[in-house]
């Protein structure tokens, strides 16, 4: 071995390689809450457009399903409710609600999967 022997045992911890092979727990648990917070609004956000969707085909084949779902990026959903029982008092604005948050759960589940989120084992 070139060197004296005590050079080669040392190992200074401010070398560049002992961070990389350390493993960051709490850096993979953020990324991991990072990741799922987002893949969840998205899917929550996903649910309440398609459910206005359903609504407007439901109440009325005039409104516009577009503009509907575009709402929910304006107003939460008791304020659309209450809009749409104001502008069709004959309709069961919440029951179709229900039936249409229903049908566009079970919708969203089988074309992107289930939102449960992931569990580490």
């Amino acid at each position: 071995m070139a060197g004296p022997p005590d050079a080669a045992l040392e190992t200074p911890a401010a070398t560049p390689y002992i961070p990389a092979m350390a493993w960051d727990l709490r850096g993979a648990m953020l990324k991991k809450q990072e990741v799922e917070s987002a893949r969840l609004a998205e899917f929550d956000y996903r649910w309440r457009a398609r459910t206005m969707r359903l609504l407007a085909a439901a109440l009325d084949p005039a409104l516009s399903a577009d503009a509907m779902a575009a709402e929910t990026a304006r107003r939460d959903d008791a304020a659309i409710l209450a809009a749409l029982a104001a502008r069709y008092p004959d309709a069961d604005v919440a029951g179709l609600y229900d039936r249409a948050r229903a049908e566009a759960r079970r919708a969203l589940i089988a074309e992107r999967g289930d939102p449960t989120p992931h569990r580490l084992a």
